[in-house]
């Protein structure tokens, strides 16, 4: 078996966690192509909630979405992937399967709009409360840029402390690259 780059095994995770009906969040919409991603796995009798905070990023998502006419599979967001709790409808809170975030900034954006340690933290909190047992949440680290490395701390210390009893934890990343490569951070619910 070949190791995988990192979005590939970002990928194959939220394929071994998502089938058609589940509920997913993508907590970082960027340009989309993980809300597209997962709406094809949820298939048409499943959901997925996109966050971003710039506006840029939902309206790149929405375009890509209509592109596959799979805008009706998603609810987007303008606001933290904090508030994940405050924006699920009723029927899907505590039901949420999968949720992907890529921690950093928007690719091809402004480089100061960055994801922040206490945001993240509060939004893998209430991911936590929203999953189903089994559930899982994949978190993209990526920390080359200003303020990345303190919030990969703060993540890593978190998740540390996280009861293995109700929590798995798992990181996934090449220790050889250059250049602060990104790794996975992916949590089960017990």
């Amino acid at each position: 078996m070949a190791l995988q780059r990192i979005l590939e095994y970002a990928h194959s995770l939220m394929k071994d966690s998502l089938k058609d009906g589940d509920i997913a969040v993508d907590g970082t919409c960027g340009n989309g192509h993980d809300t597209l991603f997962l709406a094809n796995l949820t298939g048409e009798s499943g959901h997925v909630y996109g966050f971003d905070i710039q506006p840029a990023a939902i309206e790149n998502t929405k375009e890509r979405l209509n592109e596959h006419n799979m805008l009706s599979r998603a609810t987007l967001i303008h606001d933290s992937h904090s508030k994940i709790g405050h924006y699920l409808s009723d029927e899907h809170r505590g039901q949420v399967q999968a949720g992907i975030f890529n921690l950093g900034y928007l690719p091809g954006s402004d480089k100061s709009i960055v994801t922040k340690p206490e945001e993240t933290i509060a939004s893998v909190k209430e991911m936590l409360n929203q999953l189903r047992s089994g559930g899982l949440i994949v978190l993209v680290v990526y920390h080359g840029h200003p303020g990345g490395k303190e919030e990969k701390e703060a993540l890593l210390r978190y998740v540390e402390s996280l009861e293995q009893k109700e929590v798995r934890a798992l990181q996934y990343g090449f220790i050889n690259q250059r250049n602060t490569p990104p790794f996975i951070i992916a949590l089960e619910k017990q």
